[in-house]
């Protein structure tokens, strides 16, 4: 049996990693060939996805950020009652990276990236300290650990000193019953879902937007997304944060998916964008031109010019960046990336 810790889930907090979560429990739910049983917190007591669950009453109830220090706390110093609702795992999965409670079976963790380390300057002291005591001693303690890219091993190879034996890269996957090319007719607009987080690189966008426009003045910029922009430059439109379900549509109609972020992990939204049949333009940052592989055109993100330059690439030839794109998206499901998950608890387990 494989146990699932996911103490530290509070539902609408965790953003792309909630998002893991979920999709690996629903596409286990259907294709896992094992026993599974999930261990809740009281926040989230429906959060298993199908699968069966055991709702932790002993762990506090936390939403708020010193709630979740306080409540990773106590179950850290009596974990007991909590290790008792595994005993009869054969190994313990952790996604949400943070060892809780710390099992006596063969464990394996996820980690999503390792951004803390490579841009420190994006975190607090109080955040970075936290992750270099937690995140890193749940790291390096467990038997195995799963990364999202090749990137993330790599990062994590050179800046936690582990060995690469211990790590398996698994790609995240795409819902394609969601996302999917689309019969509506594209429209001259520029897609980038992005929060207004300094890594995503909202400034240099505006300026190569700018150099476009002045030749496709007819062109708009449609960002998606919550932070705060203050002035936008012209044509440029801020949607705030959209319901998941209404992505699909801004796909489907977008001239192209511009994507100039400076770090990923893994890269999600240009996978949606190809599996809509949008055309990509895409930086070649971090994760991004292993996800992305040759059906994006790729820029440096730091150069306005080049961003520009890969736009007009896309929309010079969009069909062909398109069908580039369906067939990369093909390969990426969360099916497959549940029977991979389920190799290395095999793995683990015996």
């Amino acid at each position: 049996m494989v146990g699932i810790s996911l103490l530290t889930l509070v539902p609408g907090e965790l953003g792309g990693s909630e998002t893991y979560v979920r999709e690996l429990l629903r596409a286990l739910d259907r294709v896992g060939e094992l026993d599974y049983r999930v261990l809740l917190p009281p926040v989230a007591p429906d959060a298993a996805e199908g699968l069966t669950a055991d709702v932790a009453s002993e762990y506090r109830r936390a939403q708020t950020i010193p709630e979740r220090v306080l409540a990773m706390a106590v179950a850290a110093a009596r974990p007991g009652p909590l290790r008792a609702r595994l005993r009869n795992a054969d190994v313990v999965h952790y996604p949400l990276t943070l060892r809780i409670p710390p099992a006596r079976q063969p464990s394996v963790v996820s980690l999503l990236d390792l951004q803390h380390l490579d841009m420190p300057q994006l975190f607090s002291r109080r955040e970075r300290a936290f992750r270099r005591l937690a995140w890193h001693r749940s790291i390096r303690s467990a038997d195995c650990v799963i990364v999202i890219s090749a990137f993330v091993r790599d990062r994590a190879v050179e800046l936690l000193g582990l060995e690469p034996g211990r790590i398996r890269v698994v790609h995240l996957g795409i819902d394609h019953e969601r996302f999917f090319p689309g019969s509506a007719e594209r429209e001259p607009v520029l897609l980038y879902p992005a929060r207004h987080w300094p890594h995503k690189n909202h400034a240099r966008l505006f300026e190569a937007f700018a150099q476009v426009r002045s030749e496709r003045p007819d062109l708009r910029l449609v960002l998606t997304g919550g932070g705060a922009y203050g002035s936008l430059p012209d044509g440029v439109e801020a949607l705030g944060n959209l319901d998941f379900a209404q992505l699909p549509a801004l796909y489907q109609r977008a001239s192209a998916l511009v994507f100039p972020s400076l770090y990923e992990g893994f890269g999600q939204p240009v996978l949606e964008a190809m599996a809509c049949g949008c055309p990509v333009a895409c930086s070649d940052a971090a994760s991004l031109p292993e996800v992305a592989g040759e059906a994006a055109r790729l820029f440096d993100p730091r150069d306005p010019a080049d961003i520009a330059s890969a736009i007009f690439d896309v929309l010079a030839v969009p069909a062909e960046w398109a069908q580039r794109g369906v067939r990369r998206a093909a390969g990426f499901s969360w099916e497959g990336t549940a029977r991979a998950h389920d190799a290395v608890y095999r793995e683990l387990g015996g």
